[in-house]
């Protein structure tokens, strides 16, 4: 369908970011598409997975919307929620066996339920993905947040958490609540480690 116009929601204030740069954010209630998983996200099929479903399924929306409603978008990236029982295994220490993630990707409001159930229908009838019936479509609510850019690979990320969750949080009179978040801006299966770009966002409340 030529001449329809293409959202591209990674223009929203909540997905900027600069490095070395703590900023405080208000994000908007948004929609995702949502696998959750256990374990190290290098070795565990869970996370393989959760990807590897997840993709096929936000193409598929994707065409739907452009020929069912007129509307065309720009498939969001790669995001995760990620948290522990103890958080020092994930801030400090980066015991991955022990992390408890959501895989997911941004949807446009106009994308419904009833859109998903559709486009999992297409996507197995062309061999469904491994998790295909976990996926689901959960609105996030994270309100005020403190995010930045990290440059590199993931494992050297525990520095600028720590400067985050223990200088720069506190100092505004804030505290850390819901789940650390990370948008990967990078394609993770094509990029070296050294130049990936990542959103890290902390949800936070008044202390």
């Amino acid at each position: 369908m030529p001449g329809v116009p293409k959202v591209d929601h990674k223009k929203l204030d909540c997905y900027r970011a600069r490095s070395g740069e703590f900023r405080l954010v208000d994000v908007p209630p948004l929609q995702y598409l949502m696998i959750d998983g256990y374990g190290d996200p290098n070795t565990s099929a869970s996370f393989r997975e959760a990807v590897e479903t997840l993709f096929p399924l936000a193409y598929k929306l994707k065409f739907a919307s452009k020929l069912e409603l007129g509307r065309d978008y720009v498939v969001m990236p790669l995001e995760g929620l990620w948290w522990a029982d103890d958080m020092d295994s994930f801030t400090s220490a980066r015991d991955k066996s022990k992390w408890y993630f959501t895989v997911m990707i941004m949807q446009p409001e106009w994308i419904t339920g009833d859109m998903v159930e559709a486009a999992k229908e297409k996507v197995a009838a062309k061999g469904a993905p491994p998790r295909l019936d976990d996926v689901r479509l959960e609105t996030l609510e994270e309100g005020r947040c403190v995010q930045t850019l990290h440059l590199g690979p993931f494992d050297e990320e525990a520095e600028t958490l720590a400067t985050m969750h223990h200088d720069v949080i506190p100092a505004q009179g804030l505290a850390l609540t819901g789940k650390h978040h990370e948008i990967y801006l990078s394609d993770l299966r094509r990029t070296a480690p050294n130049k990936l770009r990542t959103i890290l966002r902390q949800p936070v409340r008044q202390a």
